[in-house]
């Protein structure tokens, strides 16, 4: 059980499961989100989207391949959902994108047909690779291809589901509109003001023009003077 499972008690605080009704929860398994900002994909089909009320139904839907995600079929209940990773069920034409409310808490958003045809991925890291072509490495886990580098860490793509093209981007500079996916102010839009390189290991500092600050891992650029996506606190599931 411990293996497979995770006590409920510590549970990342982003999961909306009761505490103290049961002992257990579904554990993920490992993949490209990392455990504090992810959640099985079984959960979310139970406690999230409202598609039934005991995991073993969440297991049977999703068996029945009628779950997508990122514009893929969805076989394993354990798999990993995390924040902009898009839902869709087919049979019910219901698309949602997974967003964090500004309690720190995991949403539903519910989008369109054509919004979920998209989504978008934070460039963590990039390296240049054989052949002089860059690689990005994205904060869900993808890796894409570039013949020619005109990017930078931090900086936001808009790539098409499931083939991953790069539709457009949203740089990471003064002026440009981000959501916040951690700190104390998390789920919040603002925008960037100052950043404040570190001359240690420790991350580096971004100051909005609301007057506060955080650090850069919780910054996800979203639109230029205002958000491309719906934000939880405008509508939630």
């Amino acid at each position: 059980m411990g293996k497979q499972h995770m006590k409920r008690l510590t549970a990342p605080v982003s999961w909306p499961v009761s505490r103290k009704s049961h002992v257990w929860v579904t554990k993920p398994a490992p993949g490209p989100h990392p455990l504090r900002r992810s959640m099985p994909l079984l959960v979310v089909i139970r406690d999230l989207a409202n598609y039934c009320d005991t995991a073993r139904e969440a297991r049977r839907i999703i068996g029945s391949r009628k779950v997508l995600v990122d514009g893929r079929v969805a076989k394993n209940y354990k798999m990993p959902v995390g924040l902009m990773d898009v839902i869709s069920v087919p049979e019910t034409k219901d698309n949602f994108r997974l967003l964090i409310d500004r309690l720190g808490n995991f949403r539903l958003m519910r989008i369109t047909a054509d919004e979920a045809k998209w989504k978008f991925v934070r460039i963590e890291n990039k390296t240049t690779v054989k052949g002089g072509k860059t690689q990005l490495n994205l904060h869900d886990g993808r890796n894409i291809l570039l013949d020619k580098d005109g990017q930078k860490t931090g900086n936001t793509l808009k790539i098409s589901l499931p083939d991953q093209k790069v539709l457009g981007a949203h740089e990471y500079k003064e002026g440009n509109t981000v959501y916040l996916i951690g700190g104390s102010h998390i789920g919040q839009l603002c925008t960037i003001g100052e950043t404040m390189i570190t001359k240690s290991s420790a991350q580096n500092i971004v100051k909005f023009k609301e007057g506060f600050s955080t650090i850069k891992d919780y910054v996800f650029v979203v639109g230029e003077k205002s958000s491309d996506i719906a934000m939880p606190e405008v509508k939630i599931i």
